[in-house]
């Protein structure tokens, strides 16, 4: 595989709208399956899965206690990406805004 198949299975994992809502929630720390779960309003099952293409990407790592598993954030550089894409969105988004309030 090749540095471009690389950044492209990268963009690939965390450019699904659940895994960049998962990824916003461990912003503050180890949480449960169960805690993503609640505070997504998803079920254990769309959670699990989405958790597990982050772990086998490296972006997540997982500590079992008993029947729990709690995820955190274990490649941070996966937010300076998501900084980079949501600055440039905030650009464009503001730029929409200034186009459409000129025409009102």
């Amino acid at each position: 595989m090749d540095l471009a198949e690389m950044i492209a299975a990268r963009l690939r994992v965390i450019g699904d709208p659940m895994r960049i809502r998962i990824l916003d929630l461990l912003r503050a720390g180890e949480l449960s399956v169960a805690e993503i779960t609640e505070r997504l309003d998803t079920s254990q099952q769309n959670a699990s899965k989405h958790l597990g293409i982050l772990l086998q990407a490296g972006i997540v790592s997982r500590r079992k206690d008993g029947t729990s598993s709690f995820y955190r954030v274990a490649d941070q550089n996966v937010y300076a990406l998501c900084e980079q894409v949501c600055g440039g969105l905030q650009s464009r988004l503001s730029e929409l805004n200034a186009v459409m309030e000129g025409t009102s």
